[in-house]
């Protein structure tokens, strides 16, 4: 099992778990505005240590449009298939406009339908 660790807070997560979900489920209300659909970046992350090499179409699309691309990563389109080091830049707790509420509940799978290619492949 892959090991995820946020804020310095370590855990244990099943592979194939959306990082976005993994991260809820780690007890850390980080957003996800869009229901985890890669459009409005509310849970974006930084990494610390084990970024994918890779990035979705949807993924990289959003990022380059708000001209966040290299910056971030949005965490409802990573799945965690290795150790993973995060600081989540967006909760409830930072956004208090947000009045707690982080946004839909993401699907257990990437979404929209995921393809993902290295990163070094995507235009900037």
């Amino acid at each position: 099992m892959p090991k995820l660790t946020i804020n310095d807070r370590t855990v244990e997560v099943e592979a194939g778990t959306r990082l976005v979900l993994a991260i809820k489920n780690a007890g850390v209300n980080i957003g996800h505005r869009c229901g985890g659909n890669a459009k409005c970046t509310t849970c974006r992350v930084e990494f610390i240590s084990g970024e994918p090499e890779t990035m979705t179409k949807a993924e990289h699309f959003r990022l380059n449009d708000r001209g966040l691309f290299g910056q971030v990563r949005l965490s409802c389109q990573i799945v965690c298939d290795r150790d993973m080091s995060v600081r989540p830049l967006m909760t409830a707790e930072n956004m208090p406009q947000w009045n707690g509420d982080t946004g839909p509940a993401p699907a257990p799978t990437v979404t929209p339908e995921a393809e993902w290619f290295p990163i070094e492949s995507l235009a900037h």
